[in-house]
């Protein structure tokens, strides 16, 4: 998760799982070239494991690369969020004023915490929280600068860093 925008008028908070989408697609190619070759010489077994391995491979792709991008706009006052996967992409919308601020959610676990950035929203139709990225980070730090600065940037309209 990133800033890519910082100005005045506009923040854009984009998340792009790059990385879990390069780990997912190596997972299978290195599962399939275990199956292609004997399943290249027609042994059923291989060729029913190649194509569980191609079709558990698209699977996760599916499930867990899913980027993220948030446009909070001044001028016209709006915040929207998107959200985009192999299923199609989810646009919300809300008004600039209904978001109070941004927050950290934390999942616990046994060994330690993991955390993403979520907006709140205290009254309304809409009013809850509502994360920016589906997945967890165990970045604390990296998640908090960037509520940081969106926190910064919905309270101060003349506050510029460019990113």
């Amino acid at each position: 998760m990133k800033i890519t925008r910082d100005t005045p008028e506009q923040l854009i908070v984009e998340d792009r799982p790059w990385l879990i989408a390069a780990f997912i697609l190596a997972l299978t190619l290195g599962l399939l070239a275990i199956c292609l070759p004997d399943a290249l010489q027609g042994k059923l077994p291989a060729q029913v494991g190649a194509g569980l391995c191609a079709a558990l491979g698209l699977f996760l792709l599916a499930l867990f690369v899913r980027r993220a991008q948030v446009i909070f706009h001044r001028p016209e006052n709006y915040v929207q969020m998107r959200h985009r996967s192999v299923f199609g992409q989810v646009n919300v919308r809300h008004t600039l004023t209904e978001v109070d601020r941004a927050v950290l959610q934390q999942l616990k676990t046994e060994s330690r915490g993991s955390w993403r950035v979520a907006l709140s929203i205290p009254a309304g139709q809409s009013k809850g929280e509502h994360p920016i990225t589906q997945a967890y980070l165990n970045n604390k730090a990296h998640c908090q600068a960037i509520a940081d600065r969106i926190n910064a940037w919905l309270a101060d309209p003349a506050t510029t860093r460019n990113a």
